[in-house]
């Protein structure tokens, strides 16, 4: 089977897309051409995929990637026997003639995410979010979904596999958690709470505790990040590929997710608290309801109010001051995480599908 993979908004070394889907892909033995913004992210390809290089959709600057990846499409999308798209901007950009051989795989609710957009002018939100439904309607009719999460589902008409966001969970897990620092994986905006982990930081600094920051940043926070960073408040690592990162996060005192209390968060199980989970690190996170109910129903960290780093320095002091506690949380997220979000046993989904929406087409 030949897949061609599509993004011009993530990067190309993003978590979902090639760690787990592509490589997913390849290790069934299928070809994948995987078209995304390398340069722009200074990425240099797997040598096992055909790689085509598109400019980045950043902020209001979208209308030339959109352009070139229509371009792309049409040269170069008949040879694939599905097309792959991860941004919901490409739909505008697939061919008529490629649309029934397309597949979208549903990220994130777009529409909400629109009031988080800080780029996006306040007035055009509430118009482009029925745009949004619009266009997400038109797709359902024209193309195949995957969706990456069960509270998804209410958006669409039609039934869709839900394939989560899962990580790969070792056998055992690796260091267990130490006294001296805690971390954060993952893109940082102020939605997700950049400024609350500033604050915290500083916080942190009287006790002997460094906050580590590891995930590229939205333009609005950069600036905060690099002062915090050049006065020693905090580490900020920018993006690092996701086997790595997680790597760098084994044995702190807890991982962080301090998503705020906005729309596109509610119904979505933001993917670090797994990924920590699944690296033995208790969670602390604010209480949307899918991360609070992991946490709180496996015993794998503490509930922290939403924007309050005060209550967070709080919880991250209890577990610095309590070895047999975080050892027993990181024990106990291992455990469910291996139980429960394994990300082959959804890889064997995701491969199998695509391979019946190839076959039912050949």
């Amino acid at each position: 089977m030949r897949v061609f993979v599509c993004t011009v908004v993530h990067h190309p070394e993003d978590a979902r897309i090639l760690h787990r889907q592509i490589r997913a892909l390849l290790d069934a033995g299928h070809q994948i051409t995987y078209m995304a913004p390398f340069r722009a992210c200074n990425v240099t390809p797997w040598p096992e995929i055909t790689p085509v290089d598109v400019p980045r959709a950043t902020g209001r600057r979208r209308l030339h990637a959109l352009r070139m990846a229509r371009r792309v499409l049409r040269e170069r999308g008949a040879e694939a026997d599905l097309v792959l798209l991860h941004d919901p901007e490409l739909l505008l950009a697939v061919p008529r003639r490629l649309r029934s051989r397309t597949v979208w795989d549903v990220h994130e609710d777009t529409a909400a995410a629109l009031g988080a957009k800080g780029w996006l002018p306040a007035p055009m939100r509430i118009p482009l979010r029925f745009a949004v439904r619009r266009l997400e309607r038109r797709a359902e009719r024209r193309m195949k979904l995957l969706l990456a999460e069960e509270g998804y589902r209410t958006r669409f008409r039609q039934t869709h596999l839900v394939v989560p966001n899962t990580t790969n969970v070792p056998d055992v897990p690796p260091a267990p958690p130490g006294d001296e620092r805690v971390v954060y994986v993952g893109q940082l905006s102020m939605a997700r709470g950049a400024a609350d982990l500033i604050e915290l930081a500083r916080i942190l600094q009287a006790d002997g505790i460094t906050l580590e920051l590891i995930g590229a940043a939205d333009a609005g926070v950069r600036p905060l990040l690099r002062e915090a960073q050049r006065t020693g408040v905090l580490r900020w690592y920018g993006f690092v590929p996701n086997d790595r990162a997680l790597r760098m996060a084994e044995g702190a005192i807890a991982g962080l997710a301090l998503l705020h209390d906005s729309p596109n968060y509610r119904h979505s199980m933001p993917t670090k608290v797994v990924e920590y989970m699944a690296r033995g690190l208790p969670v602390i996170t604010t209480p949307n309801p899918i991360a609070a109910e992991i946490v709180t129903q496996s015993g794998c960290g503490l509930v922290v109010p939403f924007e309050d780093p005060a209550a967070t320095a709080a919880a991250v002091r209890r577990l610095r001051d309590d070895a047999a506690l975080r050892l027993e949380m990181g024990k106990r997220g291992h455990e469910a995480a291996r139980a429960r979000f394994h990300w082959p046993e959804q890889a064997r989904l995701f491969v199998a599908q695509l391979e019946d929406w190839a076959s039912v087409r050949a």
